[in-house]
């Protein structure tokens, strides 16, 4: 198949084979082309020539792929944040004049399925805006799985996931290959692919290089194919994680508390130092990096930056970040990073506009000057573009996160606060990434690195925190620095000791070292008391009468009572 945009060529000859009751994975670069195939066999996007058939089908358009049996989650989240989690769930389940199920059965089918692939409750009336990132990704899943596909494309699906979420869709995965659906999975996660896949295509340059069988995939195979270089996988093995240049302390915490019911901690952060920041999913380092960066405030305590002529001075928002020099690359490109409508130029250097001023103070641009640092940062990390006016949607989704990571080196930061930033982005790319990294901060540059993929600390952090229940259960320094520890720690299975269990000499964040026993908070832990069913019942809407009333409850205790119109 072909298919292309303007001057660029996303798939330039491609070929494309895959069976019913297997999980075939396709991987590549950046800007390789997966995403298109994903799409033309979704039936988003019309192959300029070549051969499509889906189960005796060749989808035209998304709802003729549907009803094929063909269903697609994409790369980007799709979900409308002002819906609710039911209604996001059900989008397009029906007609104008006619419905699939009844509202109570969406109701009480959105709850069961968010509750199996999630692990906890949600309410399926919730507004989906409110809830993070890797939640909003299971909804866009389970939208997927309910159409009860025979063929799943999964563009990408993991890459908001941690680990614990990553098994659970792994399961699934598995499920339904049992059953005989063909799973198809867009990814740049190697570890993962080889332990699920049964087989895998790679791609490079718009074109299928080759189709490993389940012994074939291993990560040198795939590195070889994905970049045509024989010996880019021992190239890039073995190299030693970057360490703190000084005990000089940058920016401190203490008495930092991230929830109600979390315990407070402190921190420290040193000169020329990359800390990793872990933790299964919402156990609160999200909040501690966005505090840092002064996105969002944290519930008690500010984190305090180094400044050199006023000593330090706490980072109560992004304006006091910004002159501290921090700066904040989020994972989450769509909502908190690109700008759709501006150009691919613009995305990446607009924070510098107001620098790069002609003299005469009339404030004209010097787009001179942007263009070559533009040039610089493009062929720096190997951007995969075509005009620099394009609107940066033009892009493949690791290449928009390239632009991203680009405008942070731009602004130059003392302080760069990371989360999840190699989320979409390829192996070799990642490997540039942490090279650029080390490079910064042995500019005397501090960064802070949250990542959900526990692989990417090996050989880059000189120092690794683990989150668990809203505040900082164990660290890790050098070679202690493990996967499999810090998995164990994610899962509160090490001793824990929080921030302190390795002192910092010559560090002003100070604390006494606590032991959080779980154990003993879990049976501190008031009990769930069930008050009895919930009845539906008709109501008066004139008077708001009932023909019965509900059980009541006990004072303090809260209910939600709902009602269907249907």
């Amino acid at each position: 198949m072909h298919k292309a945009f303007g001057v660029t060529r996303a798939l330039d000859g491609c070929s494309f084979s895959a069976r019913l009751g297997e999980i075939h994975a396709v991987v590549g670069g950046n800007g390789c082309g997966k995403s298109t195939l994903a799409k033309v066999m979704s039936g988003v996007q019309i192959p300029d020539s070549g051969q499509l058939a889906i189960l005796g089908h060749t989808p035209r358009s998304p709802l003729e792929a549907r009803r094929a049996g063909i269903a697609t989650v994409f790369q980007e989240v799709l979900v409308a944040d002002e819906c609710s989690v039911v209604d996001n769930l059900f989008v397009g389940a029906d007609g104008l004049w006619s419905k699939t199920r009844s509202s109570r059965e969406k109701y009480e089918t959105a709850d069961a399925l968010m509750r199996e692939l999630t692990g906890v409750e949600i309410d399926p009336d919730i507004l989906v805006g409110g809830l993070p990132l890797s939640i909003k990704q299971w909804i866009t899943i389970g939208r997927a799985l309910l159409t009860e596909p025979r063929v799943l494309i999964l563009d990408e699906s993991s890459a908001a996931l941690d680990l614990d979420s990553t098994e659970r869709l792994f399961g699934k995965m598995r499920e339904l290959r049992d059953r005989g659906c063909a799973v198809i999975i867009v990814t740049h996660r190697i570890a993962e692919l080889i332990r699920i896949s049964d087989r895998a295509t790679v791609m490079r340059d718009g074109r299928d290089v080759g189709v490993l069988e389940k012994g074939e995939i291993t990560e040198r195979n795939l590195l070889e194919l994905m970049t045509g270089e024989r010996d880019f996988a021992e190239a890039h093995h073995g190299q030693e994680a970057h360490r703190a240049l000084s005990d000089e302390i940058v920016m401190r915490g203490a008495g930092l508390r991230l929830w109600e019911d979390g315990e407070s901690f402190a921190f420290d952060l040193k000169r020329g130092e990359i800390l990793g920041v872990a933790g299964l999913d919402g156990q609160g380092q999200d909040e501690f990096v966005r505090a840092l960066a002064g996105v969002e405030p944290a519930l008690e305590g500010l984190p305090e930056a180094r400044d050199e002529a006023r000593g330090f001075v706490p980072v109560e928002d992004l304006d006091r970040a910004e002159a501290c020099r921090i700066y904040y690359v989020s994972g989450d490109r769509k909502r908190e990073g690109i700008f759709p409508n501006l150009s691919i130029f613009e995305n990446l250097l607009f924070p510098l506009y107001r620098k790069n001023t002609q003299k005469g103070g009339l404030g004209i641009i010097d787009w001179a000057d942007l263009a070559s640092v533009f040039s610089w940062f493009v062929d720096r990390l190997s951007i995969k573009i075509g005009h620099r006016s394009n609107l940066i949607t033009s892009l493949s989704g690791g290449n928009q996160q390239k632009v991203l990571i680009g405008r942070s080196f731009a602004m130059q930061p003392n302080i760069l606060v990371l989360n999840d930033p190699a989320r979409g982005v390829d192996v070799q790319t990642k490997r540039e990434l942490y090279n650029h990294l080390r490079e910064y901060a042995s500019r005397d540059n501090s960064i802070i690195f949250l990542s959900s993929e526990l692989e990417e600390f090996i050989g880059l952090c000189g120092r690794v925190v683990v989150f668990r229940h809203g505040s900082i259960y164990d660290s890790f320094i050098d070679d202690e620095i493990d996967p499999d520890r810090i998995l164990e720690a994610m899962f509160g299975q090490t001793e824990g000791g929080g921030a302190h269990r390795h002192r910092h000499d010559g560090g002003e964040a100070r604390a006494a070292a606590e032991i959080y026993d779980f154990e003993e908070k879990k049976r501190a832990r008031k009990p769930r008391v069930r008050i009895g069913p919930i009845k539906i019942v008709e109501t008066d809407p004139e008077t708001g009468e009932t023909g019965r009333a509900a059980p009541k409850a006990a004072s303090g205790d809260r209910v939600k009572a709902v009602f269907f119109d249907d």
